[in-house]
């Protein structure tokens, strides 16, 4: 019996990074995962291989900023597969980066949008799902930018991130009674389309791995790892927190 049998899962970003390896994850564990991003081509050839591999997934794909999507990706999950107990709120974006007085304000806006708002969205349909099934796990991926560290060039990146702690902990304050755990998980720096980016180069790389204590950059199952521990019932007791999963780099002077 793996971990989340019988359980249902969402996972947002699933078509690459760290979204892609905790559906794989996750479903090798025994959740049924509904999987979505705006890659369909990306969500249906990760839903082949957890097919392959015995696992059961449905691809929904568009974009997480719809209001719709977040309402479909639920009714998906119940539908298909009877009911919700696990939403990794997943996806997300570098967005605007600039010193503050450089973003623009639509800049601001999307990278808003696409790593906060989507969240909202996302919880505001899955609360009421887990609900129905007493009780679930909320999970946001935040980040360790703009809650230990503060990086030049990424205030609307870690405005936004920093608001999925806030959300987790009112989630978690208003329905805890409900059975419903709300939690932020906050990597480091990881091997991921995104990550890479910043670690686009030799040098830029041997910078970024030589700020963490580990003096290396997370492999996205790593921080999958971390999100299986959020979704399962081995966290059955944790709520309301910022799990920093960053290598060190939160505490690191070396």
């Amino acid at each position: 019996m793996g971990q989340l049998s019988n359980k249902v899962a969402i996972i947002t970003g699933a078509s690459s990074g760290i979204g892609y390896a905790a559906a794989k994850l996750f479903a090798s564990e025994g959740a049924r995962v509904v999987v979505t991003a705006r890659r369909l081509g990306e969500l249906q050839a990760l839903v082949t291989e957890i097919q392959r591999h015995g696992g059961e997934a449905i691809a929904v794909a568009g974009d997480v900023r719809d209001e719709q999507l977040a309402r479909s990706v639920v009714e998906t999950a119940v539908s298909r597969f009877g009911g919700l107990d696990i939403a990794f709120n997943n996806a997300g974006s570098t967005g605007a980066a600039a010193p503050v007085p450089d973003i623009s304000t639509d800049g601001w806006r999307e990278t808003l949008d696409i790593n906060l708002t989507s969240a909202f969205l996302g919880a505001k349909y899955q609360i009421p799902a887990m609900a129905d099934r007493g009780g679930g796990s909320i999970i946001f991926t935040s980040t360790f930018v703009g809650y230990t560290v503060g990086f030049p060039g990424m205030g609307a990146y870690a405005a936004s991130k920093a608001g999925l702690i806030g959300l987790a902990q009112v989630i978690a304050a208003e329905f805890g009674s409900k059975g419903i755990r709300a939690n932020a998980l906050l990597p480091g720096g990881t091997d991921t389309p995104m990550g890479r980016t910043v670690t686009n180069t030799p040098e830029s790389r041997a910078f970024v791995e030589s700020l963490h204590a580990l003096k290396r950059i997370a492999q996205p199952e790593e921080i999958a790892r971390s999100a299986l521990y959020l979704a399962s019932d081995a966290s059955s007791f944790t709520t309301g927190s910022a799990l920093v999963v960053d290598g060190g780099v939160s505490i690191n002077r070396t």
